[in-house]
């Protein structure tokens, strides 16, 4: 389900030429990665005090 909203995505930004969406979703991902994996961790203290 999540590679299908992915492709549709890319082809969005493909067919309309909107390459300045791609550093924006690329900057969405890795925070909510961060967040993710850093979730119920001893380094979050430190993470939640950069925002």
């Amino acid at each position: 389900m999540k590679i299908g909203i992915l492709k549709e995505l890319w082809g969005f930004m493909k067919e309309r030429k909107k390459w300045w969406l791609l550093p924006i979703v690329i900057v969405l991902v890795l925070l909510g990665l961060l967040i993710v994996l850093t979730e119920g961790s001893a380094v979050a203290p430190f993470i939640y005090t950069l925002f």
